[in-house]
């Protein structure tokens, strides 16, 4: 598929289907979680969230699926052509090279237990694919 330039709307549509996902993945994990971080209850439950995290939240979504669709136009770019395998790959890749690594070693620095690394990992990974595939769905 020829793409000639990042579509807004799929970046949109991109962080606000990755921004539910979190939502339905915390709700599933958030017990978890929260026995995972000693018990340390943060969130919607313990009254923890704000609108500006949220904003925030979305506001990251939003810059990650933009960057995502510049990644993918830059690879397509280079003769590699914007398939949904070869997106779902890319997202796999900027997953285990720059997501998982930068959450591991800050985790690790904090003391963090590694159940919380692998939750949120799993968080980022659908992220990642999640919104892989709503770009290249909605690719013109």
């Amino acid at each position: 598929m020829h793409v000639t330039g990042i579509s807004y709307t799929a970046v949109l549509v991109a962080a606000v289907a990755s921004f539910i996902f979190g939502g339905i993945w915390y709700g599933i994990f958030a017990r978890q979680r929260m026995s995972a971080a000693n018990g340390v209850e943060r969130g919607p439950r313990a009254g923890g969230l704000t609108p500006m995290q949220f904003v925030i939240t979305f506001i990251a979504q939003l810059v990650m699926a933009w960057m995502l669709a510049g990644i993918l136009l830059h690879v397509t770019r280079g003769g590699i052509p914007l398939t949904m395998r070869n997106a779902l790959i890319s997202a796999i890749l900027i997953w285990v090279g720059f997501v998982m690594t930068s959450l591991a070693a800050s985790n690790a620095l904090q003391g963090t237990r590694f159940s919380v690394t692998l939750i949120d990992g799993g968080h980022w990974l659908g992220v990642l694919l999640i919104q892989s595939a709503v770009l290249v769905a909605m690719a013109t």
